[in-house]
């Protein structure tokens, strides 16, 4: 047997090649291998490598300490005791200097290994007080005091032994392990042994513990041990050992030495040791809070193996079953066993003791835990009754109404959750609360439909603890419907004077008859009778009553009433109307005014003083506030403020005005103050009022006791003093009534007081029918503008009163002041005619019927549609002014039931109206209206008599009152005209007041104009045809150089372009005259085309243009025909078409790219028609700037004096020139610019007229038949043959040096044009280039 050192110092060889080795590498190799193949003693140690198990050593840096495994091969287990009893017992610290490095073995420990799972080779071994996992070991051939088990596989793979794990804490500083012990003796039991006092137990108890104390005195942390007692079954010693840590082999070392110190008269049995273990199970209930109805699952887990495992129950073994479910796993190291319980029970409550038992030859090994549990029931202790709900009351909807449920018990494991019917999700709300659940009912009205008597509910709240254990409750709900009107408002609970608000008045009240408005202010109560501000929807039981301007006549509490025969439902609201004076009723004082620079201006706005909030006033200039100074003056409150003007920089005019705030922070505005700021010197300056020569100033009418007058008065500075140029105020009695009236409109009891009020201002008007006063009339106007919109009954004294008021203010007396008034911005007749017109729309018919009304101007008829009602609408009008007229609608069946029809007849109104030019009103103006929304294919046929059968020209016109800036004016759109026996009959698509225009028999200018166009249209049209004919035959002879061929491509194409636009212009035309504009489509391809197709002729006479100006200036340049082409093509015919696409693109999607009475690009809506006159202008003005270049060429001065025929020569072609230049630049559209000034001329009309409708002849004249070339070529192809001979000698000596050749009159011209005169001859020498280049001069205008 070689001696122990001689293996030590082979571990030494292995540590100390390994450091040469890792010295020695450049990077210190992790991985470093090593065979070892020697002999110890006798027995080998066998090479890895040659048995295909190499030895590898790891070898890790940094850091610098390293752990070496190494791996020894004993074919002798014995060896192995010695060679680990060796280490343990000697330090070895072995150092050594290899390469520069200081290496030191620190410890040396030695451990058995195991082969890998999978290794066909006979078991391991592992020392005492050690154990290994793996699996490798067949359990056949491993002595039960061993076992297997995994460590770890790195750096080798096989598997280490390890200690054996603690019982207790293995660093001895827990608390101590009790280990409840038992062995049995084969001996009778004897009953003394029960009694702890007697002497046999004592003995026992005695002999067993000094035993048990000299056996486990050795165990690692022991403490004490104590016999516990004695049972029976022969006999069985229960013993308890105490110790902090031990290991079971050392338990079964002591259990082994107790036969040597206990008397063997006790007949011990080795074999029957059992070891119980307590507080070593780690165990877990779930849920922690048990409920009926849950799965319970108890689970114990011990770190060791063991053989089997139990569950009692009160010490009644628990068996697999259908609400027992048992599983037992075995793992490494690790033994659990699980529990479950379903559908537990408080019967199931109690203690549960798990056992895990482990038995050998040797001894008896238990683990055990018990686990109490309670299993508590889930059960509802109070809840919602059954209830009734009206849920189709918004109170109710809008109230909170909950359900509940709740529990004797509270626990966070329990959830809550609401049902509907049972299955269904309930739509409701849920909130938990401790033990209780409510739910917050979703109440709409659908849950009670009105089919139904009442809709029965039932929900369920249910508790859940998530692990099986349930409970719930049902409660019914029974859904109702009850009469019930509610009013929500706009406003919160007051609004300010002059603003708007709605109250909408809902109920749910079946078979109702009709809905109420009613106000009710202190002890009076008056009904809402205003049919304009209440809209009611029968079918949804909805009212809407909308306040425009509120008054106090609205302050109050409203009442909304849904009236049937058994009961009336109502509700109210009460809205506080609180004061802000309205604009209208802020005087000011001055209206209009100068003022200096640095002086004091004063002034001052009034208020009535029958109010009794306070308001914040304040006076404001540019944007900046300033505080007023208030004061009484009668019956009205006065603010006043004196402002000085600083920022005089400049002459301007400037705006200030008073703003009113009230106690709910709104505020109105007053009216602008106009100023306009002089400078120091000044003409007027009258009681410290400035102003300059011909400067205005506007006062107020002066102030009444309670009231101040409407109107103005107005100054003008005339020879430095103010002088009253024109009084505006009204007489106190009308100011009266236009102050009722303004109150009355916005009243709500207007459609009451209506009849009387409309009495009182006819008597006013016949008391004023020689008060001769505009503002008199202006203001009547308003005041019948003001009740108009009042719907009032239609009866005849209504209407009666309301039209022959309207008579007192048009008769022929006042026809001055109709003029007058015609002439401000807001003409008092279009607004007279507005008036009538909504009168009689608003008029309600009595009994279902209209009455015939007729007075001195005026007549009135009209008629209801009814279901059955078939026949057509046909009223005849022949009361009034000795004319007659009749309207025919010949389906009014198609409008809805209900609907009304009136029609009004009026014989003075046309006369005061504004009058078109020189046509005249011939006839009645009829008005119609309908109560109903006009529908489609809908026409209306009027046959109108002729008041004046001399004039002519009859046109159909309706007042169209949004024209000439909302002033007004007739128009003639989407009418037929037909004339038959004199009368003219006019065929409309749309409603509003129509009469017929027409004009004395003379012929106007634009009469004329229209003539020549189209005369002059017919000419171009037959010219242009001819112009491109001649070109066809021509081509190849005229176009035989650069210049010449692009010439006559610009001239093609003009003729063409002008061609398809007038063939488009008389299409256009002709749609005109038969007034066929209903035919949209059609206009707007006519007006794309002519669009088009003029911008393209326009273009193109650019592009020759382009073309003379690049041969005049740029003589020596040359450029490829193929880009002249096509800059040319682009240019007439590109950018023209991006003209007329993008203007039609964005305008007819608003429906405003043609006119309404043209087919034309439009103006006043869209201005579309700059998408023509800019670039035609800019073309025009381009071309004209050629065109001087060409007369600057003419003229540039030769060298010496010229002669007067040589002047007159260049008179001639500079006439000539212009000639031939103005149709081919298209230099006659410049006339146009005269023709869209304002009042320009008639002439210019005409002028531009003819020179533009012959255009085409002039080109032919001009561009075609006047070149020379052209008639040469055209007399060569009618075979002239000597005259054409001569020419063609001619000519081909132009086409040699043609620039240079005096011979002809256009040559010469076109020498001239570039500058060069007196006579020339052809030279050999000269450059070919500049030849060429003259030439493409001439040819271009030639």
């Amino acid at each position: 047997m070689p001696s122990l050192l001689t293996a030590a110092l082979h571990c030494l060889f292995l540590l100390v090649t390994a450091c040469c080795h890792t010295s020695q590498a450049s990077n210190f190799d992790p991985i470093t291998q090593y065979v070892i193949d020697s002999e110890l003693g006798g027995e080998s140690v066998h090479s890895e490598l040659q048995r295909q198990k190499p030895n590898v050593l790891f070898f890790y840096h940094p850091p610098l300490e390293y752990t070496v495994d190494i791996e020894i091969i004993l074919m002798n287990p014995d060896f192995f005791s010695l060679v680990a009893q060796y280490y343990k017992c000697h330090n070895l610290q072995i150092s050594t200097n290899i390469s520069g490095l200081e290496m030191s073995i620190s410890s040396i420990n030695v451990t058995a290994v195991c082969p890998p799972s999978g290794e066909n080779v006979s078991c391991c071994y592992c020392e005492d007080g050690a154990y290994n996992d793996s699996k490798a070991c067949p359990p056949v051939t491993l002595p039960s005091k061993q076992s297997c088990g995994y460590i770890k596989d790195m750096p080798f793979y096989r598997i280490h032994c390890e200690p054996e794990p603690y019982i207790g804490d293995p660093h001895r500083t827990g608390e101590p392990v009790d280990i409840h012990m038992s062995v049995t003796l084969d001996k009778v039991f004897s009953e003394n042994l029960r009694n702890s006092s007697s002497e046999l137990y004592k003995k026992y108890k005695d002999d067993f513990e000094k035993a048990f104390l000299q056996s486990y005195a050795c165990l690692s942390g022991f403490l004490s041990v104590t016999v516990t007692g004695f049972m029976p079954g022969s006999v069985s010693v229960n013993y308890e050992v105490k110790a902090r840590a031990v290991t079971f082999s050392e338990i079964d070392n002591s259990n082994k030495l107790i036969p040597k110190f206990l008397d063997p008269l006790y007949h011990l049995i080795p074999s029957s040791f059992t070891t119980e273990i307590t507080n070593q199970t780690n165990s877990t209930v779930s849920p922690a809070d048990i409920f009926e109805g849950d799965t319970v699952t108890l689970m114990c887990e011990i770190n060791a193996e063991s053989g089997n495992a139990s569950w009692y129950h009160f010490n009644q073994t628990i068996s697999q079953s259908s609400r027992h479910f048992l599983k037992k796993e075995f793992t490494t190291g690790i033994s659990r066993s699980t529990l479950k319980i379903t559908n537990i029970t408080t019967e199931d409550s109690g203690s549960y003791t798990c056992v895990f038992s482990n038995i050998s030859d040797h001894y008896k090994l238990i683990y055990k835990d018990t686990q109490d549990i309670t299993v508590s029931s889930l059960s509802i202790t109070s809840y919602s009754n059954d209830t009734k709900i009206s849920c189709n009351s918004p109170d109710i909807q809008a109230r909170s109404t909950l359900l509940f449920c709740c529990l004797h018990i509270y626990s966070t494991s329990i959830r809550s959750d609401w049902k509907l019917n049972g299955t269904s999700v309930a739509t409701g709300v849920s909130t938990a609360k401790n033990n209780c659940t409510e739910y917050e009912l979703n109440i709409t009205e659908s849950l009670c439909p009105p089919e139904k008597l009442g809709t029965v509910m039932t929900y369920t709240c249910e508790f859940l603890s998530g692990h099986g254990a349930r409970t719930s409750q049902n409660i019914r709900v029974t859904y109702l419907r009850t009469d019930y009107v509610i009013i929500s408002s706009s406003v919160n609970t007051s609004v300010s004077e002059g603003k708007e608000f709605n109250l909408t008045c809902k109920g749910d009240v079946s078979n109702y008859d009709s809905i109420i408005w009613e106000i009710q202010s202190g002890d009076k109560i008056q009904t809402v009778e205003c049919a304009s501000c209440i809209r009611t929807n029968k079918s949804i039981a909805t009212s809407v009553l909308s306040v425009n301007l509120a008054t106090q006549d609205w302050n109050g509490t409203y009442i909304c009433t849904f009236s049937k025969k058994s009961s009336n439902t109502s509700a109210n609201v009460t809205v506080n109307v609180i004061p802000l004076p309205l604009k209208q009723n802020i005087w000011l004082d001055p209206i209009k005014t100068s003022i200096r620079c640095k002086i004091v201006q004063h002034f001052n706005c009034c208020i009535s003083a029958n109010t009794i909030e306070d308001y914040n006033v304040t006076f404001v200039a540019r944007e900046e506030e300033f505080e007023t100074e208030k004061k009484e003056h009668g019956n009205f409150l006065c603010y006043s403020y004196n402002h000085n003007e600083t920022e005089c920089t400049k002459r301007e005019n400037l705006k200030v005005y008073y703003r009113f705030v009230n106690s709910m922070k709104q505020e109105v505005k007053s009216e602008n103050i106009q100023l306009k700021l002089i400078p120091d010197k000044t003409s007027c300056s009258e009681n410290n009022v400035f102003g300059e020569e011909e400067d205005t100033l506007i006062k107020p009418c002066p102030l009444l006791n309670n009231t101040f007058i409407r109107g103005n008065e107005i100054y003008k500075c005339y020879k430095k003093s103010w002088k009253l140029e024109r009084n505006n105020c009204v007489s106190e009695q009308i100011n009266s009534l236009l102050i009722r009236a303004e109150s009355l409109v916005n009243s709500p009891v207007a459609k009451t007081d209506l009849p009387i009020f409309l009495q009182q201002l006819l008597n006013e008007t016949e008391l004023q029918q020689n008060v001769n006063s505009s503002a008199n009339l202006a203001a009547i106007v308003n005041i019948l503008h003001n009740i108009s919109a009042i719907p009032a009954d239609a009866s005849k004294s209504i209407i009666k009163a309301f039209f022959s008021t309207v008579d007192n203010i048009v008769n022929g007396s006042k026809m001055e002041l109709w003029a007058d008034l015609n002439n401000e911005n807001a003409p008092s007749s279009s607004l007279l005619l507005n008036s009538v017109e909504r009168f009689s729309e608003n008029l309600q018919p009595v009994n279902n019927t209209f009455p015939n009304v007729s007075t001195k101007t005026l007549e009135l008829q009209g008629m209801v549609v009814t279901e059955n009602r078939h026949a057509y609408y046909n009223k005849d009008f022949n009361q009034v002014g000795n004319l007659s007229a009749n309207v025919l609608i010949e389906k009014p069946m198609t409008l809805p039931p209900n609907s009304t029809i009136v029609s009004v007849a009026c014989s003075a109104i046309g006369q005061i109206l504004p009058k078109n030019h020189s046509t005249y009103v011939n006839s009645l103006v009829v008005i119609t209206t309908l109560s109903c929304k006009r529908p489609q294919n809908f026409y209306i046929n009027m046959t109108f008599q002729k008041a004046n059968p001399s004039l002519t020209m009859p046109k159909c016109v309706f007042w169209n009152f949004s024209l000439n800036e909302n002033r007004g004016k007739w128009d003639d759109y989407g009418c037929i005209l037909t004339e038959e026996k004199g009368n003219i009959t006019c065929s409309c698509n749309h409603l509003t007041s129509f009469s017929i225009l027409m004009s004395p028999l003379k012929l106007p200018a634009s009469l004329v104009a229209d003539y020549i166009t189209h005369i002059g249209l017919a000419i171009s049209i037959v010219s242009l045809v001819v112009c491109i004919i001649i070109e066809s035959l021509v081509w190849k002879n005229i176009t035989n150089n650069t210049t010449s061929y692009m010439r006559h491509i610009c001239i093609l194409n003009i003729a063409t372009s002008l061609l398809v636009a007038d063939i488009w212009f008389i299409v256009s035309a002709s749609i005109r005259e038969q007034n066929t504009q209903k035919e949209r489509e059609i206009c707007i391809v006519a007006t794309f085309f002519i669009h088009l197709f003029y911008l393209c002729g326009l273009f193109w006479m650019l592009s020759l243009g382009l073309i003379l100006f690049y041969r005049l200036v740029f003589i020596f340049h040359n450029t490829s025909k193929t880009i002249q082409k096509v800059v040319a093509f682009c240019l007439g015919y590109g950018c023209p078409f991006v003209f007329a696409v993008i203007t039609i693109a964005v305008t007819l999607p608003q429906n405003n790219y043609t006119r309404k009475n043209l087919c034309w690009l439009n103006w006043y809506d869209s201005k579309a028609v700059l998408a023509f006159i800019i670039p035609a202008l800019a073309i025009v003005a381009m071309n004209l700037f050629i065109t001087g270049v060409v007369i600057i060429k003419i003229l540039r001065p030769n060298i010496g004096d010229k002669t007067n025929k040589q002047e007159r020569k260049t008179l001639f072609q500079i006439g000539k020139s212009l000639a031939i230049l103005t149709p081919l630049l298209g230099l006659t559209w410049g006339f146009g610019i005269a023709t869209i000034i304002k009042n320009s001329h008639e002439a210019f009309h005409i002028l531009f007229a003819l020179l533009n409708a012959l255009q085409g002849f002039f080109i032919l004249v001009f561009g075609t038949l006047w070149d020379k070339k052209i008639t040469e070529a055209l007399l060569k192809r009618n075979s002239l043959s000597r005259w054409s001979s001569q020419q063609t000698k001619s000519t081909s000596l132009i086409l040699v040096t043609p620039m240079f050749s005096m011979g002809y009159p256009l040559s010469r011209t076109f020498n001239n044009l570039c500058g060069k005169t007196g006579k020339y001859t052809v030279s050999s020498s000269e450059p070919s280039s500049s030849s060429e280049n003259t030439s493409k001069s001439y040819s271009l205008l030639n």
